[in-house]
C-alpha cells in the first residue's frame, strides 16, 4: 500500500532538509579536507566518508529514504576502519566514532519522519529502536570521557616496608629531600588507608603573586625546604621566608627585589649547618672535604643560601633571615663577575645552589637563541662560609679553575647548567646537568669543547672543581634537549642480586639514563642510532644519536598520520593535514628552512620538575609532558638585533632573530586549529618503572581540562585526557605518589602500587611547585605540603604555601 508523500508537516519537512544540508556541508569539508589529505600521501578515508556523507545529505534533503541507508553503511565501515587503525584506545576511537555517532542518533531518530514523506510506513518501532542503542552508545562513551584511559600493566612492590626509628625521616632538608635527589618520604603516617582523612591544615599567603604574560614573565615553581619546626620558602621574585612548620605562622623574611621582568623564578634554597659532623666520602679516588668553622651559638652557623634572578648568591641566617656577614660582601656573592655583558635577562639563575659538602656550587641559565655572542655557562663553587671562590669550571676552558685575570671573561656562549644539581657525599662529587652553547637551533660555529659538554651529564670533584667523567645524552643538539633535571642517586640492582651505586635522569628527548656514579659509564643498553641531517649549509650534523633503549622511553613515540587526534572529525582531519605537510623523522628530526615537526619538542619529555624513586621498592617515578612544536628557520642578515629572552612559544612574534647567525626562528605548539594538541592523549602522564626488570609498571594521564581556557572560557570539565606536566613528583614509604603540577588546580594523591588516584583536593589556583612532606616536632603529624602560584596556561594565578594534614587524634 503507498502513502501520500505530503504526510508530514512543514517544520517536519524543513528539519529534514536542514538535516540534509548540514550532513551534506560535512561531507564537502570532509571531502575538501580529504583531497588536501591525499594529495599530501595521507589516508582516503576522510575523502570517501565525505562523499558518503555528501550523498547521505542530499537524498535526506530530498525526502529519500536512501539517505539513511548511506550513512548507516557509511557508519558502520567508520566503526570498523576506526578500530581496523586504533584499535582499543579510547580517545582514537572517541575522535574517529563519536561525532559520527550523534549524527547516526538524529539520522535514525527522524528516519521515520523521512519514510513518511517519500509515502512508506515509518517503522517507528525498528528505527526508534536503533536510534534508543545509539543514545546508549553515546552516553556510553561520553561517560567514557570522564574516565582516565592510562595503560595498566603490573603493580609494584611499594607502601610493603614499614618505617622504623632508624629509617624514618627527619628533615627535607634538599631541594630533592636529600642527599639522593630521590624526593622520596621515608614517611608512612599517611598511606593508602588513611589517606581519605586528608585535610588542610595551614595555608600560607606569600605576598608575591606572579604574572606570566605569555609563559615568559614569573611563576611560582618553588619547592620549599623543612629543618626541624621551620620550613624556608623562596618566592618567585626572591623573597625568602620561615615559617612555622606546624602552624603555617611566619617568623623572618628577607626580600631581593629583582629588577628583571623576564623568566622570573626561584625554584628553590639550599641549606648548611656548620654544627654537624661533615660526610667523608668513602669511595675509591675521592677527595677530602675541606673543613670549615663556624663558632658554636654564632651568627650564621645554620645558614641559608639562594640565587637571585639577578645573579647574586646570597646567603641568610636560618634563624633571624639576616645577611650573614661572614658570607662575600655582606652576605652576598655577584656571580656576573667575570662574565662580561651580562644584563638581565641574558644570564640569571632559577634554580637552587648546592651544598657540595663545604663548597656551594652554582651554575647559571644562559637565555637560549638570542645571540651567539652571550655570557658563559661556567660552574663555580664557593666556601660556604666565607664564600670565597674555591673554583670556576668553564666549559671553553676546562683545564683552568681560576677566574678570568686581566678583564678577560669566562668563554662566552658555553653550554650552562640551569637546572638543579645532586651532591654525592660518599665520593665527594657533583653531578651537573648541562644544557647547551647560547643557540640551539645553529651550531656551526660550535668549538669542541662546546660539542664535548653540551646536553651532558657533568661530574666534578666538589673541593677542586676537576673533571670526573661527562656522558653526553644528544650530540651537535639542534632541539634544546638540554639535559633538563637534578640527577637521583639510586642504588642500582644488578642481575647478580646485588647493587651498583649509579645515577639516574631523563631529559627532555624522553629518554632515561642510569649511569655508573664513578664512571659515567651507562647501567643499562645504550644504542647509537643513525639519524638524518638536514640541509643547513656547513652545519656540522651528527649521523648517530644515542637512545636509552634499556630502559623505557617515556612520552616520545614516533609519531604517524593515526596518532593524529581531535575533538572532532574535522579537527582530527586538520591535524592529518598538517602533520603531512611537515618534515618529520622520528625524535631527532633537524631544523631547516622549511617546516619540521620537533616530537616531543623542547618542553619535553621530563623537564626539570625531576623524578622520584622509592628505594624499598625500587621503583622510578616519572612525569612527562607531550607537546610537538614545529619549527621553520628563515634566512636572515647577520646583523640583526637580538630577542629579549624570554623563551616563550614565538609564532605570534613572528621570526626571531638569531643574533649572529644567518637566521631567525619560528616556532610554535603542534595544535589543531581548536587549539588542542595533534597527537593523540594523554597530554602527560605519571609512569612508575621497576628498576629491577626496567619495565612498566603502570602508566595514567595526569590532570583533566577542567581549568584550561579555549577560546577565552574555562572548559570547566574534569576530563582526564592528561595535561602537561612541569613540576615533579613527591614518592612516600605509605604507598602513596603526590603531584600537583598539571593544568587543573587540584593536589593529587596515588596508588604507587597501582597507579590508582586514591585521593583529590582542590587548591585556590594551579601548582608548577614539588610537595615535600615531614613530621613536625611539635605535634607529631605528618604534613604535606605544595605551593600554588597558578598552572602555565590556566588563567588564575595566587601566593599560597599549602599544609595538608591527618585530623588530630
Amino acid at each position: 500500500m503507498t502513502h501520500s508523500t505530503h504526510t508530514v508537516s512543514a517544520p517536519a519537512k524543513w528539519l529534514l532538509v536542514l538535516l540534509g544540508v548540514l550532513l551534506a556541508l560535512a561531507g564537502l569539508g570532509l571531502g575538501a579536507g580529504g583531497v588536501m589529505l591525499i594529495s599530501r600521501g595521507g589516508s582516503w578515508y576522510y575523502l570517501l566518508m565525505g562523499l558518503a556523507l555528501l550523498a547521505s545529505g542530499i537524498q535526506i534533503a530530498r525526502g529519500r529514504p536512501s539517505g539513511a541507508a548511506i550513512y548507516a553503511v557509511a557508519f558502520t565501515l567508520t566503526v570498523i576502519w576506526a578500530f581496523w587503525e586504533a584499535g582499543m584506545d579510547f580517545w582514537a576511537l572517541h575522535a574517529r566514532i563519536f561525532a559520527f555517532l550523534c549524527a547516526f542518533f538524529v539520522v535514525m531518530l527522524l528516519h521515520p519522519l523521512t519514510l513518511k514523506r517519500a509515502g512508506r510506513a515509518p517503522m517507528a518501532g525498528a528505527n526508534l529502536g536503533v536510534a534508543g542503542l545509539a543514545l546508549l552508545a553515546i552516553l556510553g562513551m561520553g561517560w567514557g570521557m570522564f574516565q582516565p584511559h592510562g595503560r595498566h600493566f603490573t603493580d609494584a612492590a611499594t607502601g610493603r616496608v614499614a618505617v622504623t626509628d632508624a629509617t624514618r625521616q627527619v628533615n627535607w632538608d634538599h631541594y630533592g629531600a636529600d642527599a639522593n635527589s630521590d624526593r622520596f618520604a621515608a614517611l608512612d603516617q599517611i598511606n593508602r588507608d588513611t589517606v581519605k582523612d586528608l585535610r588542610v591544615a595551614w595555608t600560607f599567603r606569600t605576598g608575591d603573586i606572579p604574572l606570566s604574560p605569555g609563559g615568559g614573565g614569573s611563576e611560582d615553581q618553588g619547592t620549599p625546604l623543612q629543618i626541624g619546626d621551620s620550613l624556608y620558602f623562596c618566592t618567585p621574585h626572591n623573597t625568602v621566608i620561615s615559617i612555622d612548620a606546624t602552624t603555617g605562622t611566619e617568623r623572618w623574611r628577607h626580600a631581593f627585589p629583582t629588577q628583571t621582568r623576564t623568566w622570573v623564578r626561584c625554584r628553590g634554597l639550599a641549606y648548611f649547618d656548620a654544627s654537624r659532623p661533615l660526610a667523608r666520602p668513602d669511595l675509591p679516588g675521592s677527595t677530602p672535604v675541606t673543613p670549615v668553622s663556624v663558632a658554636p651559638g654564632a651568627a650564621c652557623e645554620r645558614r641559608v643560601f639562594m640565587n637571585t634572578i639577578d645573579a647574586v648568591l646570597v646567603a641568610l641566617d636560618a634563624d633571624t633571615g639576616a645577611l650573614c656577614a661572614d658570607f662575600g660582601s655582606n652576605g652576598t656573592v655577584d656571580l656576573k663577575a667575570g662574565l662580561g655583558a651580562s644584563e638581565a635577562p641574558l644570564y640569571s639563575l632559577t634554580s637552587p645552589p648546592a651544598v657540595a659538602g663545604t663548597t656551594v656550587v652554582v651554575g647559571g641559565r644562559v637565555a637560549d637563541n638570542v645571540a651567539l655572542n652571550m655570557p658563559g655557562g661556567v660552574m663555580r663553587g664557593f666556601d660556604v662560609v666565607t664564600g670565597a671562590m674555591r673554583w670556576a669550571f668553564d666549559p671553553g676552558r676546562p683545564d683552568d679553575r681560576s677566574a678570568p685575570q686581566d678583564g678577560s671573561v669566562y668563554t662566552r656562549s658555553t653550554p650552562n647548567v640551569w637546572a638543579p644539581m645532586t651532591y654525592d657525599p660518599a665520593s665527594n662529587t657533583v653531578f651537573m646537568p648541562v644544557g647547551n652553547a647560547a643557540i640551539d637551533l645553529w651550531g656551526v660555529d660550535r668549538t669542541p669543547e662546546d660539542e664535548r659538554y653540551g646536553a651532558s651529564i657533568l661530574a666534578l670533584d666538589a673541593t677542586t672543581g676537576d673533571e670526573k667523567w661527562v656522558y653526553q645524552t644528544v650530540h651537535h643538539d639542534l632541539w634544546d634537549f638540554d639535559v633538563p633535571m637534578q640527577p637521583t642517586l639510586i642504588d642500582f640492582p644488578t642481575e647478580d642480586g646485588k647493587s651498583v651505586p649509579a645515577l639516574t635522569i631523563g631529559t627532555k628527548a624522553g629518554q632515561i639514563f642510569v649511569l655508573d656514579r664513578l664512571t659515567g659509564q651507562p647501567l643499562t643498553r645504550v644504542e647509537e642510532q643513525p639519524v638524518k641531517p638536514a640541509t643547513i649549509p656547513d652545519e656540522r650534523y651528527a649521523p648517530t644519536q644515542p637512545v636509552s633503549v634499556g630502559m623505557p622511553s617515556i612520552g616520545a613515540p614516533h609519531l604517524t598520520e593515526a596518532d593524529m587526534w581531535g575533538a572532532t572529525p574535522f579537527d582530527q582531519l586538520m591535524c592529518r593535514v598538517i602533520f603531512r605537510g611537515y618534515r618529520y623523522e622520528g625524535l631527532f628530526t633537524a631544523p631547516d628552512t622549511d617546516y619540521s615537526l620537533s616530537f616531543p619538542g623542547s618542553l619535553g619529555g621530563m623537564n626539570w620538575g625531576g623524578m622520584s624513586y622509592d628505594p624499598t621498592s625500587q621503583t622510578l617515578f616519572v612525569n612527562d609532558m607531550r607537546l610537538g612544536l614545529w619549527v621553520h628557520m628563515e634566512k636572515q642578515d647577520s646583523t640583526a638585533a637580538g630577542s629579549n629572552g624570554s623563551e616563550a612559544v614565538n609564532a605570534g612574534m613572528g621570526a626571531v632573530p638569531l643574533k649572529g647567525t644567518p637566521y631567525s626562528v619560528i616556532k610554535d605548539r603542534f595544535l589543531s586549529p581548536l587549539g588542542i594538541p595533534c597527537q593523540e592523549p594523554p597530554f602527560g602522564s605519571l609512569t612508575a618503572i621497576d628498576m629491577k626488570t626496567r619495565k612498566v609498571n603502570w602508566e595514567v594521564p595526569l590532570g583533566t581540562v577542567q581549568d584550561t581556557v579555549l577560546f577565552g572560557v574555562k572548559m570547566h570539565a574534569p576530563i582526564p585526557v592528561g595535561m602537561p606536566t612541569i613540576g615533579g613528583s613527591l614518592a612516600t614509604q605509605g604507598g602513596l605518589i603526590f603531584f600537583a603540577a598539571t593544568q587543573d588546580y587540584y593536589l593529587r594523591a596515588f596508588d604507587s602500587a597501582t597507579g590508582d588516584l586514591v585521593w583529590k583536593a582542590r587548591m585556590p589556583v594551579g601548582s608548577q611547585g614539588t610537595p615535600i612532606s615531614y613530621v613536625s616536632p611539635q605535634d607529631g603529624r605528618q604534613y604535606i605540603v605544595i605551593s600554588a602560584g597558578g598552572a602555565r596556561q590556566s588563567p588564575d594565578r595566587g601566593d599560597y604555601l599549602i599544609a595538608y594534614a591527618l585530623p588530630k587524634s
